[in-house]
């Protein structure tokens, strides 16, 4: 029995990124022998085990064998005779089929260093075109190694082409994209993980209403970038950069303009009243892909208010606080200042404008603080009681907005 070090953390070290969990593989075992020496079997659909003390995942080496559609029609091998290099084989890229032994020797038969080296992520062999969760993995690692220089092989983006018109994305359940896409969101470059999808004509099909908004066109004067996917490649980057792993945020960005796909060629550039015609869109993309209730809402909330917030010192102050109340900001505080970073992000993820300010994040935050410091308690010791309660609270609310306004008035 030989056990490796292998996948991410060596690909990792060797990118001098910090180090993360670390997997093994086990070559001559079998699963008896794995039991016997205290290790606890984990793996559903192939034999993976615990380490009885590091809790680090030990897997036998294995092949796999197509057998149907989609990401789960595969049949694993994993008898003690399997080889290092035929487990290192089956994997995603060769900068991930790199195994490090006991001594600390690198086992890389696929080229992985060099392609580390030359920052490209490239496909260990055609076995990657019976697995279509690997065009979003692509995607999702674009997303986090695009500020290191990485770009995709050529040769790996015309067999991800090749899988897309056969057909293979299309037997992507849901619940495996809306895990790529999440993990996606959290990395430093999430618009990497849209391009890649729509270079290799994925997006089409994963996310039509985002592909469709490529080639809208927008106002120069308020949009010099033009194209509405630019911007919200551009906004989703922004996203990442004002909230670093937040993928509540990281959605609302993406999802944000959906509405101005839908609007007549002849009102165009003008997209008026795009805010209220996304909102179907972003029911639409959060029910198919059966997104968790905390993204969605704030994804809803964000199509629907960020033309109200970027016109925050306009407003009355009655109009603030209705709009804080519209998007229960006062039962659910952290969602005004994730709705502020969006609009931020939607503000300056425009073409010469990200380091542009944008004052009308911090008059959200200080009109909504003014208005949680009520306490409807101080009402009800006044006597006051039943539903004039809940109408002298706005009130005093609306009062707290206005002092607090700077143009909030």
């Amino acid at each position: 029995m030989n056990t490796y070090l292998v996948g991410g953390a060596v690909r990792d070290r060797l990118l001098h990124r910090p180090p993360g969990d670390r997997d093994w593989v086990v070559v001559g075992s079998a699963p008896e022998h794995m039991l016997a020496q205290g290790f606890r079997a984990v793996g559903r659909d192939f034999p993976v085990f615990l380490h009885p003390q590091t809790g680090e995942e030990y897997a036998l080496a294995r092949t796999e064998r197509k057998s149907g559609r989609g990401y789960r029609g595969f049949v694993v091998d994993a008898d003690p005779g399997v080889t290092l290099e035929q487990d290192l084989q089956r994997r995603d890229f060769t900068i991930n089929a790199i195994a490090e032994d006991v001594d600390g020797r690198l086992i890389d038969p696929f080229g992985g260093v060099r392609d580390i080296e030359a920052r490209v992520l490239r496909h260990v062999s055609d076995a990657f075109a019976e697995d279509p969760v690997r065009i979003l993995r692509a995607a999702r690692f674009m997303a986090r190694f695009v500020p290191l220089g990485f770009s995709v092989a050529a040769e790996t983006m015309a067999l991800m082409r090749t899988m897309v018109a056969d057909g293979e994305v299309d037997h992507l359940v849901p619940e495996r994209v809306w895990q790529e896409l999440e993990r996606a969101l959290r990395e430093p470059r999430p618009a990497a993980f849209v391009r890649t999808l729509r270079d290799c004509g994925a997006l089409a099909r994963i996310l039509p209403e985002v592909n469709a908004l490529y080639g809208i066109p927008q106002r120069p004067e308020y949009h010099p970038e033009i194209d509405t996917g630019t911007h919200v490649e551009m906004v989703c980057d922004m996203a990442a950069r004002l909230a670093p792993g937040d993928s509540v945020i990281g959605l609302a960005a993406l999802l944000h303009d959906l509405g101005k796909a839908l609007t007549p060629a002849d009102e165009l550039p003008r997209h008026i009243g795009h805010e209220h015609n996304g909102l179907p869109a972003v029911e639409a993309v959060c029910a198919r892909l059966k997104v968790p209730a905390e993204h969605r809402d704030l994804a809803l909330i964000a199509c629907r208010e960020h033309l109200n917030v970027h016109r925050l010192g306009e407003l009355r102050a009655a109009t603030v606080h209705d709009l804080i109340a519209r998007c229960d900001g006062f039962r659910k505080p952290a969602r005004i200042d994730r709705l502020a970073i969006v609009c931020a992000a939607d503000k300056r993820g425009r073409l010469g404008c990200a380091d542009t300010p944008y004052p009308e994040a911090e008059r959200l935050r200080r009109a909504h603080a003014a208005a949680l410091a009520i306490d409807a308690r101080a009402i009800v010791a006044r006597g006051i009681t039943g539903p004039a309660v809940g109408e002298h609270l706005r009130r005093a609310r609306i009062a707290a907005i206005a002092v607090v306004g700077n143009n909030v008035a």
